[in-house]
């Protein structure tokens, strides 16, 4: 069976690195999505990773497990990118109340789809982000 593209932002796959709440959603998604995601999500999903660390949410060894999934994952995953996606995440900014991370991963999905979300997936477990993702015009499949 042949996986259609979803733009999955941070949020979403973080859970398939180390276990949370929405760890068996992600793994739903993943087996029906393949990953399209921003340059610059694999920054967000380690940062993420170093957070739960530090707060003491999970051990140092759950980290290197997810730090270790997190690259499997990027290896395999379509990354986009571009100046424009700067542009237009300023934009969605003044449209959406987002924060800049997340208004460059509405962007990047944008690009990814030319800027016709219409049937597009964006896959999240970000309630604002998916908010504006649905708004913007994606189908949005939140964890």
């Amino acid at each position: 069976m042949s996986l259609k593209d979803a733009y999955w932002d941070s949020s979403a796959l973080v859970p398939l690195c180390i276990s949370q709440p929405q760890s068996a959603k992600a793994r739903v998604f993943y087996d029906r999505y393949r990953i399209v995601a921003w340059w610059a999500t694999q920054v967000e999903i380690i940062s993420g990773l170093t957070r739960l660390e530090r707060m003491g949410q999970i051990s140092h060894d759950q980290f290197l497990v997810g730090k270790q999934l997190a690259w499997d994952l990027i290896q395999s995953w379509y990354s986009v990118g571009s100046l424009g996606i700067a542009t237009e995440a300023c934009t969605l900014l003044e449209l959406y109340p987002l924060r800049a991370a997340d208004a460059l991963q509405l962007a990047a999905a944008l690009e990814v789809c030319a800027h016709r979300p219409r049937g597009s997936v964006f896959i999240t477990a970000d309630q604002r982000l998916a908010d504006a993702a649905r708004r913007a015009g994606f189908t949005v499949e939140f964890l």
